[in-house]
């Protein structure tokens, strides 16, 4: 399905948007469980560590296969604001109402949805494996939105051959990552990239607008 026929939600019921909420979360949320293996992979992996503040802004859209094998769609705005080693990403439905704040640290993990207790837990892996059964990277999307690989495991990466400055594609933990867009100058960094992994088969496309 294309990007844009997803992320064209503004006329979708307020319900059905609310039901995505816990798909979102899924889709962009949880801890790299790999342990670091060694030192940072390049300068930007060892930079992002010391990086005081980051945010993103933009578009997700999200295609993965529920517990009963069928492929579902979510699809919403996003913001990702990075504070030391804190995480905080929010997610908005086509209302522009929030639908799932994550919060993740060294030290513990919240999950809040809406008119729910807010869940926590040591790490967002274990929150999110114990509140919706599985968990992805949010550690390693903090690497591979700069776009570098995450420090924490082996990586495959492949330069653009016609601007070998930057990078076409990331393989790393199960997840390939391409990059189909950078911002164009004076703007840095990338404007939308592509993240899938086969098992369990998840897709996930994003467009930052900031």
């Amino acid at each position: 399905m294309r990007l844009s026929r997803l992320i064209s939600f503004s006329q979708a019921p307020r319900g059905m948007a609310l039901g995505f909420a816990a798909a979102a979360v899924v889709a962009l949320a949880g801890c790299a469980s790999v342990k670091p293996q060694g030192p940072s992979m390049s300068n930007a992996a060892t930079a992002v560590t010391a990086q005081t503040a980051r945010s993103y802004q933009g578009r997700f859209a999200v295609q993965y296969s529920d517990q009963y094998g069928h492929q579902q769609n979510a699809y919403g705005n996003f913001s990702w604001q990075e504070t030391g080693d804190t995480v905080t990403l929010q997610l908005r439905n086509p209302l522009g109402q929030t639908m799932a704040i994550v919060t993740s640290s060294p030290a513990s993990a919240t999950l809040e949805l809406p008119n729910r207790a807010p869940l926590t837990a040591d790490n967002v892996s274990t929150l999110m494996q114990n509140a919706l059964g599985f968990a992805l990277p949010v550690e390693g999307l903090r690497y591979w939105l700069q776009p570098s690989p995450a420090p924490t495991s082996r990586a495959h990466t492949e330069k653009d051959p016609e601007q070998p400055s930057r990078l076409k594609q990331i393989t790393q933990d199960g997840w390939t990552i391409d990059y189909l867009a950078y911002a164009d100058a004076p703007a840095t960094g990338i404007k939308r990239v592509n993240l899938s992994r086969t098992e369990p088969p998840l897709d996930i496309k994003l467009v930052l607008d900031q």
